[in-house]
């Protein structure tokens, strides 16, 4: 009777965890073929994540009470046109043991890893995550940094490894609902020995902060990164006007590695049509490295059509032109500095 009265205890202790926590299974699955044209040579290629970046994750939370929890985020990018996963970054450096993992053993969960507390008070964040200064240039970009049609800004950015990720990160979020204001604050590090020159390499920090209220949608961030060969700085404002018929999208950045600035801007919009959305902006990007100021131009139309609130069928158009230099070239091709590029995505997303 003892072992009973026992077993059943347990399977109610049991039932009660599970009641408070939960865990997901989802993901995204999007294969493109692309093609490209350049001055030099063409491309032609199955590639994936031309509308939403395919990944596979796993998610949970548990309700620890008194309005607190806590919760677990793992997100690998993978290539389904090929099978293999992403690669990621150990500690936020272009060299050495941190150097970018191919990825190809298996998946590596290079898009997030992160375990959390969160409560009345925000939500304290630790491991690999976005970069603050990453999200102004997905969010107010029509093309969400996806396909031929991303932000020429993401393209060319000369801000290195932690222009969108950051590994052995801390971060915190502002509690929602607080008069429409939000923000994000991230500490990284970078894991070396002291006393050497390279000390302090891959460590930064980054802040953003941002107001969301009826249609309107707007946000700064900057960050910098320390390197013994020159600091970056990522620098960047965003946003966005729901007039219903159309979102109409912009945004302007300035960042700086070593002695060398970057400067780019995106004006762009959403524009639904039935059960479809089209999707059209303009960027630009300048490298102030030498006399000449690097550009490059990029002008991008695609239509989205949604089979089901999962499963859509996407094409894009995109055309960037190159001066002072520039050699920026699309989906693959090959070109030479000063010439120009055409990439075409035809695609389908289906998520779960």
């Amino acid at each position: 009777m003892k072992k009973s009265l026992i077993a059943l205890a347990v399977l109610a202790a049991a039932g009660s965890a599970s009641a408070q926590s939960s865990v997901t299974l989802f993901g995204v699955v999007d294969a493109t073929l692309a093609f490209g044209r350049g001055s030099v040579s063409n491309k032609t290629q199955l590639t994936n994540s031309g509308y939403n970046s395919s990944r596979l994750g796993f998610r949970g939370v548990e309700d620890l009470g008194g309005g607190m929890s806590a919760s677990f985020w793992l997100e690998a990018g993978l290539a389904n046109d090929d099978g293999q996963g992403a690669g990621t970054n150990a500690n936020n450096q272009a060299t050495g043991a941190g150097a970018a993992v191919a990825g190809r053993q298996g998946l590596t969960f290079n898009r997030r890893s992160t375990v959390s507390l969160s409560g009345g008070w925000g939500e304290m964040r630790l491991g690999r995550d976005y970069s603050p200064q990453f999200w102004n240039l997905t969010v107010f970009d029509p093309f969400g940094t996806n396909g031929v049609g991303t932000t020429q800004t993401l393209n060319s950015i000369i801000t290195g490894v932690t222009a969108v990720r950051a590994s052995n990160s801390i971060g915190y979020f502002l509690p929602a609902n607080i008069g429409g204001f939000y923000g994000q604050a991230q500490y990284y590090l970078g894991e070396n020995n002291s006393g050497a020159a390279t000390s302090s390499d891959g460590k930064g920090y980054g802040i953003r902060v941002g107001y969301a209220a009826g249609p309107l949608n707007v946000a700064g961030a900057f960050s910098r990164t320390k390197y013994a060969a020159g600091n970056v700085h990522q620098n960047n404002i965003g946003g966005q006007y729901d007039f219903g018929v159309a979102k109409l999208q912009a945004h302007l950045s300035r960042d700086k590695n070593g002695a060398v600035t970057g400067k780019g801007w995106l004006i762009g919009g959403l524009f639904p049509i039935g059960a479809g959305e089209i999707r059209a902006a303009y960027s630009r990007y300048r490298t102030d490295a030498v006399v000449t100021e690097p550009t490059a131009k990029k002008f991008a139309l695609g239509y989205v059509h949604n089979l089901s609130k999962r499963t859509a069928l996407y094409t894009t158009y995109a055309r960037v032109s190159n001066s002072g230099g520039s050699a920026s070239f699309l989906n693959g091709a090959g070109g030479a500095a000063n010439t120009s590029s055409t990439g075409y995505d035809f695609g389908i997303r289906h998520a779960f």
